[in-house]
């Protein structure tokens, strides 16, 4: 009896603590209207942290406007990939009866479905390496988002698809580059090649056929008609998931920078006068307000604060403007922030579903009113310019430059600790005991190779290009291209940084007893865990691999 009662304990526990477990163990739940969609939702869904919820006003929008194509056809209206495109003969009749009701013909409608299927095949065409999960989970969130506002004029069946894609954490496989920027239709088809069961995506842990993931995951693949086609494949929610990934990135460096360069700042036994408010407020630049303040924030408690033997009335200018280059990069990341909220809340499609639209600009025109639709269900349907990408590929090259920018204030303050009239420390921040060997004399050089990477890097790419489709296709941006300059130039910032932190704690080690701020000291305890002093001349490879890893995860608190 002992033993039963036991038992029955046990499981009373277990049931309690899987009934108080469960509201912590649920996935949290990121809503989508079609417009409210946050950064910080892209991040969560992005690494498979939250899933999504379609709100059902946003779904009655979906289905307005795919209702709108369908008029539109039954009205003779051109629609690509129903009515045009899809080879249908004029002689032939768009609609049937059916029950008493016109409705698309059942032939129409199989064509239109073979069409679309030839037009995702035909628009794969990637190159690698393949995006990772996180870039393509944010590139569906986006473009799912895009569709609820019922402009792109899609069935319901192709929304609940990427929603499915999304929660169940079936990832196509997407190529990294094919795309001179408007629209990245050769890399976005990839994703809808694997929602009609084609291509290959992760699931599981495993790289397999679509058709078998959908089979796996209780799904069935899709069958694109109208313009789903076009639709899934004619946007820029790749470009702008990747350009989300990648600000973010550029944003948690900097924060870090900020508090490697408080810690250089005591290395050096630096001025804190041009960080004051007193100076910085003499010329209000915005973001070097907002830089000044973190770095006088990061050294706060710093023996920088107290007289100190040595101390020059002017650092070299690599340090003193560094509230100007730190700033200069704060400005284009919130600049590149507030492009990329509009870009995931606005749909760039073309043409342009307007559900329920009963009048239109320029009424008087007859032109323009031939896109209206007027019939069981109103709207318009319009050609657009909406896939140019250009307004989120300008800042994120601006982002690019800047940063680029402040990769050479760091590397010329990096350099300056080879003086001793700067420093007041040994040349090259040699120990006592290193009398023959070089210290840091020679690992000058990789700094700058880097820099010089990052300046080629942020040469703009917006503007290279040749026309296309017979002459139609005839600008582009080269957003991926732009986006992947600025990963590259973000990654080199690291390995710069890793460098200046080993010059940076080594200074700080050869001046001896001086009080650190708190946070730079948690930055310089942390380092030297994982990088010693250098006491003599050794292979300095494995000492930057150390540091870039370090500060890749190091959270400034």
């Amino acid at each position: 009896m002992r033993g039963k009662g036991l038992i029955r304990v046990a499981f009373l526990v277990f049931i309690a603590v899987a009934f108080f477990a469960l509201p912590s163990m649920a996935a949290t739940k990121v809503k989508l209207d079609g417009h409210s969609l946050t950064i910080e939702e892209v991040l969560s869904v992005s690494k498979g942290e939250a899933e999504v919820e379609i709100t059902a006003e946003a779904m009655k929008q979906v289905e307005a406007g795919f209702a709108v194509i369908m008029e539109a056809a039954l009205q003779g209206k051109p629609v690509y990939g129903l009515t045009t495109g899809v080879g249908w003969n004029k002689d032939k009749p768009v609609f049937e009866e059916k029950n008493g009701k016109r409705v698309l013909s059942e032939e129409l409608l199989t064509r239109s479905k073979e069409f679309n299927l030839l037009s995702l095949r035909a628009h794969g065409g990637g190159v690698g390496p393949d995006l990772p999960a996180d870039v393509v989970r944010a590139a569906m969130l986006i473009r799912l988002n895009t569709f609820l506002s019922g402009i792109p004029g899609v069935q319901p069946a192709v929304v609940n698809q990427y929603r499915d894609f999304l929660n169940k954490k079936i990832t196509p496989v997407v190529p990294s580059r094919g795309s001179v920027g408007e629209a990245d239709i050769t890399i976005a088809s990839h994703i809808g090649l694997a929602m009609v069961g084609e291509w290959q995506v992760d699931y599981k842990g495993k790289r397999i056929a679509a058709a078998d993931a959908l089979k796996e995951a209780g799904l069935s693949p899709i069958e694109p008609v109208g313009k789903d086609f076009l639709s899934m494949l004619s946007t820029n929610a790749v470009a702008a998931g990747q350009a989300v990934l990648a600000v973010e990135e550029a944003k948690n460096y900097v924060d870090k920078a900020i508090a490697v360069f408080g810690l250089t700042l005591e290395g050096l036994n630096g001025n804190v006068a041009p960080f004051l408010k007193a100076t910085t407020e003499i010329r209000p630049f915005p973001g070097m307000l907002k830089a000044s303040q973190a770095i006088l924030d990061v050294l706060n408690g710093s023996y920088l604060w107290q007289p100190a033997e040595g101390r020059p009335l002017q650092d070299p200018l690599s340090f003193r403007t560094m509230g100007y280059a730190l700033g200069n990069v704060l400005e284009a990341i919130e600049e590149a922030n507030n492009a990329l909220i509009i870009q995931i809340n606005s749909t760039d499609d073309n043409p342009a579903v307007i559900p329920g639209a009963t009048t239109i600009e320029r009424a008087d025109s007859k032109y323009v009113s031939n896109y209206l639709v007027k019939g069981e269900q109103n709207g318009a349907i319009y050609p657009t310019a909406n896939f140019d990408m250009l307004p989120v590929v300008a800042r994120i090259e601006r982002l690019s430059q800047a940063l680029a920018r402040l990769s050479q204030n760091i590397v010329m303050q990096t350099i300056r600790f080879e003086n001793p009239n700067i420093t007041g420390l040994s040349r090259f921040l040699a120990s006592e005991e290193n009398t023959l060997g070089h210290a840091f004399g020679a690992i000058q050089k990789p700094l700058v190779e880097l820099y010089a990477e990052n300046e080629q890097l942020a040469m703009p790419v917006s503007m290279a290009g040749f026309a296309l489709a017979g002459n139609i296709e005839d600008t582009f941006v080269n957003s991926l291209l732009a986006i992947r300059n600025l990963e590259k130039i973000t990654d080199n910032m690291y390995h710069i940084s890793s460098i200046q932190m080993l010059h940076t704690a080594q200074a700080i080690d050869l001046r001896g007893k001086v009080r650190l701020a708190n946070k730079t000291k948690a930055l310089y305890d942390g380092y030297r865990k994982v990088v010693p002093f250098v006491s003599l001349d050794r292979i300095y490879t494995s000492d930057f691999a150390k540091g870039y890893e370090f500060l890749k995860s190091y959270t400034v608190k």
